[in-house]
C-alpha cells in the first residue's frame, strides 16, 4: 500500500514539474567544454569483487563553469565485456553565467564492449538562476580527456 502510494506521488510530482517547465519562454540551448576528473574508490562492505563503489569530483571548464561532488557503483563482468554503473552527482556554479546548482544522474551499461550512457538532470533540482533546469548530457573521452556536451532548457531571465 505505502509502495503504491509513493509511485503515485511520485507521477504527480513529475506531471507538476513538466507542467511548471512549459509555462512562459524557456531557454534552450548546447554547450560543450572539458572537465577534469577524480575517482577514489571506497569500500564496499560485504566485500564483493565485482561491485564498486567510488567517490566522485569534477571541475567543469567553459560555459558549464562548476565543480561537482558525487557517488558512484558499478558492477560487472569485464571477461565478458559487461558493466553496468549508476551515479548521482551535485554541480555547483555557473551555466552561461547563471549561477546555482542541480543533480546529474547518471546510468551506463556496456555488453560485449558496446556501451549506452545516458546522464540526466534530476527534475527539480535546479537551484538559484538555474531553478527549473532540464537537459541531458553526453561525456566524451578523446585522447584520454574528458569532454561534456549539455543539450539544456531553463525559464527565460525575469528582465
Amino acid at each position: 500500500m505505502m509502495s503504491k502510494f509513493i509511485a503515485i506521488a511520485f507521477a504527480l510530482l513529475l506531471v507538476a514539474g513538466s507542467a511548471a517547465a512549459q509555462k512562459g519562454n524557456a531557454v534552450s540551448a548546447h554547450v560543450s567544454g572539458p572537465f577534469d576528473v577524480k575517482l577514489a574508490p571506497e569500500t564496499v562492505t560485504p566485500a564483493d569483487p565485482s561491485l564498486g563503489r567510488m567517490s566522485i569530483d569534477k571541475v567543469f571548464h567553459g560555459a558549464l563553469d562548476a565543480t561537482s561532488r558525487g557517488a558512484m557503483l558499478s558492477i560487472g563482468n569485464p571477461s565478458a565485456g559487461s558493466a553496468a554503473y549508476v551515479a548521482l552527482e551535485t554541480v555547483t556554479g555557473t551555466l552561461d553565467g547563471r549561477a546555482g546548482s542541480f543533480v546529474l544522474m547518471h546510468n551506463a551499461t556496456m555488453e560485449k564492449g558496446n556501451g549506452v550512457l545516458n546522464v540526466t538532470v534530476v527534475p527539480g533540482s535546479g537551484t538559484g538562476a538555474l531553478a527549473g533546469l532540464a537537459g541531458k548530457m553526453n561525456i566524451r573521452i578523446e585522447a584520454g580527456k574528458h569532454f561534456y556536451d549539455f543539450d539544456y532548457t531553463l525559464p527565460a531571465k525575469a528582465e
